[in-house]
């Protein structure tokens, strides 16, 4: 099977050591993790779930690097598209060291409660089928990383930034020489078939548990405030304009919360109205934007989005009423 594909390619070369893998998971150009290289070491930052695992070893093969110079495997945070495969390559790299928000470590070092909290959202079955059980890891293998945490990778500067409002676990990935964050969730999800003669589209994650709406309103503040040249987001890839989408981030919130004041004592149906909701927030908004999918298109790109980040909203919800 050739791994270059015509749209998207299952890696893309970004320059400056940074290439974009996409997972597959759910559908291709809908989950992204990257490979920094400087000189002959290398580190991942997020890992997409054990089954990018192959793709991974091929491609460092292909750019002449073995998995012992792999220096650092690095999550954004613990949710499983994002860390599903931290045990895995931890197991292939032997020289790796895991990275992590002081608040996820627990997790990756015994992830049972982790992953029971997956099985609840998707049921056992589909958990296990979609992102496998994931690996402990050594507790002597972790490091912790707190805000402004830094750490260098062969002479390369990373700095590791708190950013709670995706999740309290999250922090973004500051790569000081190219002026570039890593963002995990925190700066919202930006696919690529949404692309228009206007640039990027984006909206943000609010999938379960941790949605704090202040919270990221402020996160998203400060990755804007550092002035990077780009954000590389897991969904979907490179976005720059960050200004405009910074303000794009803090409507779409302000509108999902507003949503979610509407329909929060709508019991039974508050699941289904808060995602008909965020389609009638975000496809005029696209419509704005210059997109000329047809509706039916937009619903298939998104439908998978909408059903977590209504969970996510609900979930803030009840917190907000208990």
């Amino acid at each position: 099977m050739s791994l270059v594909r015509s749209a998207p390619p299952l890696w893309l070369d970004l320059g400056a050591g940074m290439t974009r893998i996409d997972t597959e998971l759910n559908r291709p150009g809908a989950v992204a993790f990257y490979l920094l290289e400087e000189g002959d070491r290398a580190a991942f930052i997020d890992t997409g779930t054990h089954s990018a695992l192959p793709h991974v070893l091929e491609l460092l093969r292909s750019k002449g690097l073995t998995p012992e110079q792999v220096d650092f495997v690095i999550p954004t945070h613990v949710h499983l598209d994002h860390a599903g495969g931290v045990g895995a390559m931890m197991r292939e790299f032997p020289n790796a060291k895991l990275v992590v928000h002081p608040r996820g470590a627990r997790h990756m070092i015994d992830p049972t409660h982790l992953f029971a909290g997956v099985e609840e959202i998707y049921g056992p079955e589909r958990a296990e089928r979609q992102y496998g059980k994931p690996l402990p890891v050594p507790v002597e293998r972790v490091i912790e990383a707190p805000d402004n945490f830094t750490l260098a990778l062969n002479g390369r500067v990373l700095r590791f930034l708190d950013t709670p409002g995706h999740a309290r676990h999250h922090f973004c990935v500051f790569d000081e020489r190219t002026g570039t964050i890593f963002s995990g969730d925190t700066f919202g999800i930006s696919y690529r078939e949404l692309d228009t003669a206007r640039g990027a589209f984006i909206f943000p994650t609010t999938s379960p548990v941790q949605f704090e709406p202040d919270a990221l309103h402020r996160s998203v503040d400060r990755l804007a405030g550092l002035k990077p040249r780009q954000i590389l987001l897991t969904h979907f890839g490179r976005v720059e304009e960050i200004p405009r989408l910074a303000a794009d981030m803090h409507t779409v919130i302000d509108a999902f919360v507003r949503l979610a004041y509407r329909v929060r004592d709508r019991g039974a149906d508050r699941q289904r109205l808060l995602m008909e909701g965020q389609h009638d927030i975000l496809l005029p908004r696209l419509r704005a934007h210059g997109c000329t999918l047809d509706e039916a298109q937009v619903r298939s790109i998104l439908q998978h989005d909408y059903d977590l980040n209504a969970q996510g909203i609900g979930i803030w919800l009840d917190r907000q009423a208990a």
